[in-house]
């Protein structure tokens, strides 16, 4: 795959040109602030970069899930705050509509080396259409926001599984270019799928088995091994015989664990399981809990009614220890319900032993969404890993070696 870089457009010349980048601002809110600001951190670079060559910078991005029609509590407003504060220097606005009057005056007004964030694209019905016609036209009009000499950017590597008017109908009505964050998290994924230094060890939490369940399959005789924590653990105890109490379980995939199990020795693959597991008496911060083995959960004081929430210290001193031995790792889902101190230690044991990996040499990726807030929110430093991707779905899809129709877009 060829895909035009930055670097290129840079060379090309940007200044006095609007320069259209789709970026990633998808980022969580507790009320009207951003609680984990790594997405906005990670898209600075590619706007700041064409900023300081001149280009008047238009940034579109999509929040969250509105239903195609503007609704503030979707707005990129609070996005747009924190990059303010992160980037003063950019002189950053939020228009106060995509492409509508208010977005036009703006982008024409706009100084060079300013940057212009449009309200939430999925403000409009027509980016996430299932009509080519009217995802065009969407892109018609972003596009027509640039002028006679704009060029598109696309920065944002977590929507690039999205066939949506301002990922992959943009590519065609503007000159377009991979931003270096789309650059990096291909170069990462790559290492990952295609040669990964060896020993290479996963790790997969996350509440739902079927969310992995591609992952998993592309992923034996590839990984040498796969530990299995967070909800899904249950449903390959389930698979193993074991009674999970009141655990989350999805029993329509134990069949598919199950073979998952038998295919694993033949194509050289370890699946390594918890050997004890923090039972709960319900889902609660404050709920009472204790640690039993992983086979025995039905033995905790709640019975049938016990609900595992992390892995146990045993289990946490294991996987540190596979991980501990290994020259790359990639690690996508927590261990357990971080959000809740008691049902933390389990996700900081695998945090730590990621960045005890990291300081020694060893290549490791945590694979963004809850991972990455996890990591975040229990203290660790973005620098304590090797990457932090931004990608979400879409890094599980290059995982499960899907094609990805953002980046087929770029190909020109």
């Amino acid at each position: 795959m060829t895909l035009h870089t930055l670097s290129e457009l840079v060379d090309e010349g940007v200044r006095g040109r609007h320069v259209l980048i789709r970026s990633d601002l998808n980022v969580p809110l507790d009320g009207a602030s951003v609680s984990d600001d790594g997405r906005i951190k990670a898209s600075l670079p590619v706007i700041r970069a064409l900023a300081a060559a001149g280009a008047k910078v238009l940034v579109c991005a999509h929040l969250g899930r509105p239903k195609g029609t503007p609704d503030a509590k979707y707005s990129l407003a609070p996005a747009v705050a924190r990059l303010a504060e992160l980037a003063p220097e950019l002189n950053a606005t939020l228009a106060a509509d995509t492409t509508g009057p208010a977005a036009q005056a703006a982008a024409a007004a706009l100084k060079d080396g300013s940057v212009l964030v449009l309200e939430n694209v999925r403000f409009d019905a027509r980016e996430t259409s299932k009509d080519d016609a009217e995802r065009a036209a969407f892109a018609s009009e972003l596009a027509a926001l640039t002028g006679d000499n704009g060029a598109y950017v696309d920065d944002a590597f977590g929507a690039v599984h999205r066939k949506h008017a301002s990922v992959c109908d943009i590519a065609k009505a503007l000159p377009s270019y991979q931003g270096d964050l789309v650059r990096t998290e291909l170069e990462v994924l790559t290492r990952l799928t295609r040669d990964p230094v060896r020993p290479y060890v996963v790790v997969l939490g996350g509440s739902k088995v079927s969310d992995k369940l591609a992952v998993i399959d592309n992923l034996l005789g590839k990984a040498d091994t796969i530990l299995v924590g967070g909800g899904m653990l249950f449903t390959f105890l389930a698979a193993q015989g074991h009674k999970v109490g009141a655990s989350l379980l999805e029993t329509d995939q134990i069949p598919v664990v199950q073979d998952y199990l038998r295919r694993a020795e033949a194509a050289g693959t370890t699946f390594v399981l918890p050997t004890d597991i923090v039972v709960a008496a319900g889902f609660s911060a404050d709920a009472a809990h204790e640690t039993v083995a992983a086979d025995a959960i039905e033995s905790s004081s709640f019975g049938a009614a016990g609900l595992g929430l992390d892995i146990g210290p045993e289990s946490g001193a294991a996987f540190a220890a596979a991980i501990a031995t290994a020259k790359t790792v990639f690690w996508n889902g927590p261990m357990g319900v971080f959000e809740f101190p008691a049902f933390a230690e389990g996700t900081r044991a695998i945090a730590a032993a990621l960045a005890e990996n990291t300081a020694r040499g060893g290549f490791t990726v945590v694979g963004g969404g809850d991972s990455a807030a996890a990591v975040r929110t229990l203290g660790f430093a973005d620098d304590d890993f090797g990457h932090i991707s931004t990608g979400g779905g879409a890094s599980l899809e290059f995982l499960e070696g899907k094609d990805l129709p953002g980046l087929n877009a770029l190909e020109r």
